[in-house]
């Protein structure tokens, strides 16, 4: 475990109130995928409170299936709370060995390891919010960051496949400089997708495509084949996560283009064994998916050592959000952080300040923790209250 002796409080912090917060708004457009389409953008916030009243915010992915943030809410109530509230952690990491170490045969029992682990990721990182809360210092300099490395790369993601260069073109106008196009919807569609935004685009532009996990190996070597004369910076999940770690191989060193993925691997084991073996130039872990600030930070700074880019994923609200953008400040290392290009206003309304796109950058700045709170009134119409989830 490698983490900066700033994070150890020998005294400990003390968490005396866990909550949790979902939210549903509508998703205008719908997002689509080569694998389902997103009719809403829901949100699960987590919330600590220490002794004293400070607070740490974390997010839970939940953007499939549909009724996905009701469910992940339950169970951080159910089985999370239990093992924070009314603890004292001396570091962050603490808590999510334990979590861990407590729920593996919960795991086992239930086959539910995907939302357990994106519950506990999501507590994780509310936690480490608290306790670079406590220390004033911002996350990414309490992550070990140097003073000054708070420049984040950005680049537009989760670009549709029906009139993308519209979208592409509206972003680029508010200061983004690299987009990333969905792909998957068939050959045909995806080489005209990327000719309309290469097109409309400005000649330095870089484009990424997506296909979530569309591809068979002959299919993604096809593919690529063809879709390589758009210079592309990288080819994100052309195959499917559980594949063997062989087609990935053998599809990169067919392709002159950089493979990139990882939101979708749950173990620290799987990620090293993509970075050690090239399978992968661009790793993508999810801080609300997996692992938290506590995994993403370790598969990060392996990724770095090894020559890789580490590009965090995340296409959710705002906490989640400024977790990535602060696993990367601290972490450096060639690549980006994704921001999703389509509108949301969880986005905004989850993390106040909202974050300013730069030519191609935003600034962290050294606001404590993560640097932005919810704004649970302006959010208010759409937070889902039901009897099940709501708190005691």
């Amino acid at each position: 475990m490698e983490f900066v002796d700033n994070n150890f409080v020998p005294e400990g912090i003390k968490i005396d109130r866990l909550d949790v917060f979902v939210f549903r708004c509508p998703a205008i457009p719908p997002i689509q995928t080569s694998f389902g389409t997103m009719h809403d953008r829901p949100a699960v916030l987590v919330r600590v409170k220490d002794e004293h009243g400070t607070e740490g915010w974390g997010e839970i992915w939940c953007n499939f299936p549909t009724v996905g943030a009701e469910h992940r809410a339950r169970l951080t109530l159910a089985y999370g709370r239990p093992l924070i509230e009314g603890k004292t952690w001396s570091r962050p990491e603490d808590a999510s060995h334990e979590m861990y170490a407590r729920l593996q045969v919960l795991m086992l029992q239930t086959g539910e390891s995907g939302p357990l682990h994106q519950m506990m990721a999501g507590i994780d990182t509310a936690i480490w919010d608290l306790f670079a809360r406590r220390a004033e210092l911002p996350l990414w300099q309490y992550l070990g960051g140097a003073p000054g490395s708070d420049k984040v790369r950005v680049y537009a993601s989760g670009i549709n496949p029906t009139q993308p260069e519209l979208l592409a073109v509206a972003r680029q106008e508010e200061g983004f400089r690299d987009f990333k196009l969905k792909v998957g919807f068939g050959l045909e569609r995806d080489l005209e997708n990327l000719s309309r935004m290469r097109q409309a685009l400005s000649a330095e532009a870089r484009l990424m495509v997506d296909a979530n996990q569309a591809w068979s190996l002959g299919e993604a070597q096809k593919a690529g084949d063809v879709l390589s004369a758009f210079d592309l910076l990288w080819l994100e999940e052309p195959l499917r996560a559980n594949a063997p770690i062989d087609h990935w191989l053998a599809l990169a060193k067919t392709l002159p283009i950089q493979l990139a993925g990882g939101e979708n691997l749950d173990s620290q084991e799987r990620f090293q064994d993509f970075i050690d073996s090239g399978a992968m130039s661009v790793i993508q872990p999810d801080v609300g998916k997996w692992g938290g600030i506590t995994g993403c930070l370790q598969v990060a700074r392996s990724a770095v050592r090894s020559g890789r880019w580490y590009c965090p994923h995340w296409l959710g609200a705002g906490i989640g959000l400024a977790a990535s953008m602060h696993l990367k400040a601290a972490v450096g290392g060639p690549g980006y952080v994704e921001i999703d290009a389509n509108a949301n206003p969880l986005r905004e309304m989850l993390a106040r300040p909202e974050f300013q796109v730069t030519d191609g950058c935003v600034w962290l700045g050294t606001t404590p923790g993560l640097g932005v709170v919810p704004d649970l009134q302006a959010a208010r119409r759409f937070r889902v209250t039901s009897a099940p989830i709501k708190d005691d």
